[in-house]
């Protein structure tokens, strides 16, 4: 897809999509500047990349705090000068509840990753590519950033938010040469959707048309495509990758 020496940045990169959207990169020869709450798991992958020869680094990066992905943005522009993509990966989920009993921490908490992470990055990853002279965006939003979903009203609105931030700063920059684009994965294995889950990887079939879950391969699948020059006339667009479920 044209990303060798691409300079792209991944939150949230050493665990399920972004992890395996780290991997396929590295593959296509892009340099990688990781962001990851985890140190160890973070350290872990950047050895991983090297040994396989890639090119990459590493920064703790709390997405919540705006230093910290200011400081990771930086960190690209130092070592190559440029910025050309980002999936904008970090996220978590917490219990599930109805609002009335919904801990405030855990509202507050993905609010601030999930969505304000998301507008800090893209802050910074926006500056640094108006500087480059262009680049992709790709933000990592949902199923549940364009249906809902009970008992997750805090989840659901951070994701609807990511949408909506996703098309209007796509507007902001679409006469720049700058794509802003979200992916929408439907259950995905990961870590996280294991957790949920207790690893019943059938637990979801009966709400996907497909009546499977996602691979982490099929989401990175997508958003290589949307970091790559052959979606050059794509902004402002969410691209579901959910077996089916969005069209019902």
């Amino acid at each position: 897809m044209n990303l060798e020496n691409k300079v792209i940045i991944v939150t949230g990169g050493a665990s399920g999509m972004g992890r395996e959207v780290c991997l396929a990169l590295a593959r296509q020869g892009a340099s990688l500047v990781i962001g990851n709450r985890g140190v160890e798991s973070g350290e872990a992958l950047l050895a991983e990349i090297r040994a396989l020869g890639g090119e990459a680094l590493f920064r703790a990066t709390d997405v919540s705090r705006a230093a910290d992905c200011a400081a990771l943005v930086q960190l690209a522009m130092d070592r190559y000068g440029r910025l050309d993509g980002a999936f904008n990966n970090a996220g978590l989920q917490r219990a599930f509840n109805p609002i009335h009993t919904t801990p405030e921490e855990d509202l507050s908490e993905v609010i601030d990753i999930n969505l304000k992470g998301v507008l800090y990055m893209m802050k910074y990853e926006a500056a640094a590519m108006l500087h480059s002279g262009g680049g992709s965006i790709v933000n990592n939003a949902s199923i549940f950033g364009l249906k809902a979903m009970p008992d997750t009203a805090y989840y659901v609105a951070s994701k609807h938010g990511i949408v909506g931030a996703t098309r209007s700063v796509a507007l902001d920059y679409a006469n720049c040469d700058i794509r802003v684009n979200a992916v929408c994965p439907g259950p995905i294995k990961t870590p996280s959707f294991d957790r949920v889950t207790g690893g019943d990887d059938h637990m979801y079939d009966e709400g996907v048309p497909m009546r499977r879950i996602g691979w982490p391969a099929e989401v990175s699948n997508a958003v290589l495509w949307l970091l790559s020059e052959q979606s050059s006339y794509v902004t402002g667009t969410t691209l579901s990758v959910d077996g089916g479920m969005s069209a019902q």
